[in-house]
């Protein structure tokens, strides 16, 4: 792609738009910017970007920004079906996001994963694996580093592993993993997409551009990922915690195995993983494969799982204040990420709930807070909904806010009990995003564990 002197627009002024506005700068582009947020909610990103002389439009998308553009990258926030967009489209302009203004300039391999749930595990995970195996790697996507980020100091022999969401998917063309991981797929941004079937036709798109040389890793635990097999051309692994595969990393009496053409070798024991919950181990069989997939060297696989640290904000032990653990899940956004979360304890848990509504059934739930939950402590814009769908099931606190949920669940809980975030929801009504709600609960708990807070 040739952007010198070509007029481009980025729309939406998230991490990964201001990285793709310096980045077709630096390329030779006359860039412009658009966001629809009012100039005080961006004073940080503004100054960088008129310093190397962009064009930045703010408090909203006027009509004559959008046309005559040579280029429109659109930012995964940004929804594809936005009027300016649809128009931009209908005028012959060319909209991508940035995941594939990465892709077409990146020059090394790429290792895609997705899921509903358990793609940031994966994907820091599989870049673990693949360093300890002696690969050059970065990572990125919709975690850490947008991965235009990555394309500058990268080389043919650079292995990128790009966590990849649906909103990311949307907007692809040419975008093709040697490597395609579906972790999952259960329901989870309705409210952008409309039906779980469209969800599902959008997290398909990591498979469009694959041929016959390379690998599809998905779950066979998971139906909708069984039936997403038929829509990609390349070599299907499997992984599963429930039986052996024919060929891709599976379980058995205890123990990890990896299988190929050249026959099955093991890899550990699932003792040995570090993380806990059963979808930890599908997340490892996952990266297991892709490690596995490019030639690894077992005992290095096994040195990486072992070593491997649970990633922030998921299902991350956060203290133990007088005999209680508290347990910060705030990346559980959807109810799926949130009945995993429950099924990692066995009993005794005083679970927060709630935040932005995604389209949830919330219903789902209701087993397993019989089985497990002692009270649910329900927050933010979602409360009432979540209220009226889980009344039968435990006992249920209107708590509000966060601080105030943490502080019932601490007056409540007694030792051997588990206070965890976990709260199925998004955190966009009263937090900047996820990994905000995560800081606050852990400072607000540490702030619980300190002795000159305690009463004796």
């Amino acid at each position: 792609m040739d952007v010198n002197n070509k007029r481009v627009l980025v729309v939406g002024l998230g991490k990964s738009g201001v990285a793709s506005a310096l980045f077709l700068k630096a390329k030779g582009a006359r860039v412009t910017v658009s966001d629809t947020k009012p100039q005080d909610q961006l004073k940080d990103e503004i100054p960088v970007l008129l310093d190397q002389g962009i064009t930045v439009e703010t408090g909203g998308h006027g009509e004559r920004t959008f046309g005559g553009q040579d280029l429109i990258v659109v930012s995964p926030g940004v929804p594809t079906d936005a009027p300016p967009l649809v128009q931009a489209r209908a005028l012959g302009e060319n909209v991508i996001g940035e995941i594939e203004l990465a892709a077409q300039f990146f020059p090394g391999r790429i290792v895609a994963i997705t899921g509903s749930n358990g793609k940031t595990t994966t994907t820091t995970l599989a870049g673990e694996i693949l360093a300890a195996g002696g690969h050059r790697t970065a990572v990125g996507g919709n975690i850490g580093t947008p991965a235009i980020s990555l394309v500058e100091g990268s080389t043919a022999g650079t292995i990128a592993v790009l966590e990849v969401s649906s909103f990311q998917l949307e907007t692809i063309q040419t975008f093709r993993p040697q490597i395609a991981v579906v972790l999952n797929v259960t329901p989870d941004h309705l409210d952008r997409h409309g039906t779980f079937a469209a969800y599902t036709d959008a997290k398909a798109r990591i498979f469009e551009n694959q041929q016959q040389e390379d690998f599809a890793v998905l779950n066979t635990d998971d139906l909708t990922c069984v039936e997403l097999a038929a829509r990609t051309r390349a070599q299907v692994f499997w992984f599963s915690r429930r039986r052996e595969v024919k060929q891709g990393a599976f379980v058995n009496d205890g123990r990890i195995f990896f299988r190929d053409h050249s026959g099955q070798k093991e890899i550990m024991l699932v003792s040995e993983i570090p993380l806990k919950g059963g979808h930890n181990v599908e997340n490892v069989l996952a990266a297991v494969c892709v490690g596995a997939l490019l030639r690894c060297e077992l005992g290095r696989i096994r040195k990486a799982v072992r070593n491997f640290k649970a990633v922030e904000h998921r299902l991350e032990h956060v203290a133990t204040i007088r005999g209680v653990d508290y347990y910060n899940d705030s990346k559980a956004t959807n109810v799926d990420a949130t009945i995993k979360a429950l099924e990692s304890f066995p009993a005794s848990i005083h679970l927060i709930l709630g935040g932005k509504d995604k389209g949830s059934d919330y219903s789902v739930l209701n087993d397993l807070l019989r089985q497990r939950v002692k009270r649910v402590y329900t927050i933010g814009a979602a409360a009432a909904k979540i209220e009226l769908q889980i009344k039968d099931s435990t006992e249920v606190d209107h708590a509000g806010n966060l601080p105030t949920a943490i502080k019932h669940a601490a007056q409540a809980a007694i030792a051997g009990d588990i206070v965890l975030l976990a709260p199925a929801c998004a955190s966009f009504d009263q937090f900047r995003n996820y990994e905000h709600r995560g800081k606050v609960f852990k400072e607000v708990v540490r702030a619980l564990a300190d002795p000159a807070n305690q009463k004796s």
